[in-house]
């Protein structure tokens, strides 16, 4: 086998998948991260299944899931032949009737996801010989992603440092062009590692009101209280943003559904306890779209809690 020239997990993965395919076969070769109910594929090597990296499966209808749970081999030459495989509902989704696939730890023994293969025909029995060799290959890349997973805190420091310069004046948030910057760099962290996130956007709704009717210190007052209550119900990991006069924004990082519902949680109760009203979207990264579509999910859905409230239905 040609030794890797990189040493990064993505490349790292494109090597492999693309040398399993020239020993092994297999039309669809695929680098996958388990989330929840999720099965997202992260690199492929595609020849005919037109599956491409940000696709999304959901875990349970998989051979991968089954295989994981000790109900079918690492490799199946015939899979029809394993009541486990042929009876998993991807396999109505396509067609399938050779698997390989062996898990992805991370070295706490977490299951980060699957190296595994899929053909449309039977292959011959001799390709069970490969178990070893696959199993190695996915060793070494749960190696390399552990160690990138490890520098992430690292890097993320790295970063807000830099950004350090982009912040709002009166808010000390970070300003819209910070707010890009690092949501930038976490949508290349999400897409290449599967992890989850969740956008929330809130809107004030009285600012000007309290413009018109107090002032604009007293207004500013507003802003600074808002900007204090979202930064207190955010993590440290998380990016805080104002991203305009009276609208602001949270990236909840490495958050799934149920810490996506913590965050919102805590997000209202700091507005209700430092005497804020706003209008509040959230939403969840979906990997089709990536962090940019949850934002504008996020922004529509904020925007209908503030009709909503100003028609007097919410």
């Amino acid at each position: 086998m040609k030794k890797p020239q990189a040493t990064d997990f993505e490349t790292s993965a494109r090597e492999v998948l693309s040398f399993l395919h020239r020993r092994m076969g297999f039309d669809l070769w695929m680098v996958t991260r388990t989330e929840g109910d999720a099965w997202i594929a992260l690199q492929t090597e595609d020849h005919g299944y037109d599956v491409s990296a940000g696709k999304v499966f959901r875990w349970a209808d998989t051979f991968c899931s089954e295989m994981v749970k000790g109900n079918g081999p690492n490799i199946a030459p015939s899979s029809d032949a394993i009541p486990a495989y042929a009876s998993a509902p991807i396999g109505r989704q396509v067609k399938i009737k050779a698997y390989a696939g062996v898990p992805l730890s991370l070295k706490d023994g977490t299951l980060f996801g699957t190296l595994c293969g899929i053909h449309p025909a039977p292959l011959p029995e001799t390709t069970v010989e490969h178990q070893e060799l696959l199993e190695l290959l996915a060793a070494n890349l749960s190696t390399i992603l552990q160690l990138e997973l490890d520098s992430a805190e690292e890097i993320r420091r790295s970063e807000r440092f830099q950004a350090e310069a982009l912040t709002d004046s009166m808010t000390q948030l970070y300003n819209r062009r910070g707010w890009e910057l690092l949501l930038a760099a976490e949508e290349s962290r999400c897409a290449r590692y599967g992890h989850p996130a969740v956008v929330v956007i809130a809107d004030l709704d009285e600012l000007k009101r309290v413009n018109d009717e107090s002032g604009h210190a007293a207004g500013d007052a507003l802003i600074v209280r808002a900007s204090s209550a979202l930064r207190d119900a955010a993590r440290s990991i998380d990016i805080v943003a104002r991203l305009g006069g009276d609208e602001f924004g949270i990236v909840g990082v490495e958050c799934d559904d149920v810490g996506a519902q913590a965050l919102l949680k805590r997000v209202r109760d700091a507005l209700a306890a430092n005497d804020v009203r706003a209008s509040v979207g959230f939403a969840l990264r979906d990997p089709s779209v990536g962090i940019r579509g949850a934002w504008a999910e996020a922004d529509q859905l904020m925007y209908e809690q503030k009709r909503m409230r100003a028609d007097g239905t919410h």
